[in-house]
């Protein structure tokens, strides 16, 4: 469902649910979006909401910061309780620094050179396991060999794809190298990344992905993360317009 949809659908459950704080702050949002749609004259895609989420967030912790001092604490509570109705929109996190995951590491060659990583909770790999090994979900317990590889071999096709459409877009070529798979905290599995390519900048794109199984039913989340060096950056930069 769009998120549009989606939140249209909430205002309309809060309604019926006579839920006025709920109903107020999804009203908020729904007149930040329309008005955005009016503005610039555009159909709002998910990505367009989340924008606006993003930003109607950050209003609303810069004014506790404001009403706290203040000490309007009534106040406070209102753009808390507003900016946890927001927050429901956002989507779904890897999880906290402790949670295991499985990262798929590959190398990026070529006109472009960095770090490709596709983040897997471990509890959604070992489901993506059994479904791509064709087992029954709940038959994998640990990442034997057999596991790693179907895992590996998920990553590749999926960082490939990305890279495919990457190097359509800048006219340059780029080439993934064999994957690697570590289990750990993701923590770890980013501080690693991080320590040991990334130091020289801040910035990672981010893309979440979702490996869809219709026969099956499920949705299993995860993360792809494109950690271009300081050249390859700004090149992508100017390419997009925000160098």
């Amino acid at each position: 469902m769009p998120l549009k949809e989606r939140i249209t659908e909430d205002m309309k459950a809060a309604m019926r649910a006579k839920d006025p704080a709920r109903l107020s702050a999804v009203r908020l949002l729904l007149a930040a979006m329309k008005q955005k749609e009016v503005d610039e004259r555009v159909e709002l895609t998910d990505a367009d909401v989340l924008s606006i989420i993003e930003k109607m967030l950050k209003q609303r912790r810069e004014s506790i910061a404001q009403f706290e001092s203040a000490g309007r604490v009534d106040l406070a509570e209102v753009e808390q309780f507003e900016s946890g109705v927001l927050s429901q929109y956002l989507p779904q996190q890897l999880g906290d620094a402790s949670t295991v995951v499985v990262g798929v590491l590959m190398h990026m060659m070529g006109d472009l050179t960095g770090r490709t990583l596709l983040l897997v909770p471990e509890a959604n790999a070992q489901v993506l396991c059994d479904l791509l090994l064709s087992r029954p979900v709940g038959t994998t317990q640990s990442l034997g060999v057999l596991e790693q590889s179907a895992l590996k071999e998920a990553g590749n096709i999926l960082g490939a794809a990305y890279l495919n459409a990457l190097s359509d877009f800048m006219k340059m070529m780029l080439l993934p190298s064999v994957p690697s798979l570590v289990v750990d905290s993701a923590s770890a599995v980013l501080t690693s990344a991080y320590l040991n390519f990334g130091r020289e900048r801040d910035y990672v794109f981010c893309i979440e992905t979702r490996f869809e199984f219709d026969e099956a039913g499920r949705v299993l989340p995860g993360y792809f993360l494109l950690l271009p060096d300081v050249v390859s950056l700004r090149t992508i930069l100017d390419a997009i317009g925000l160098s």
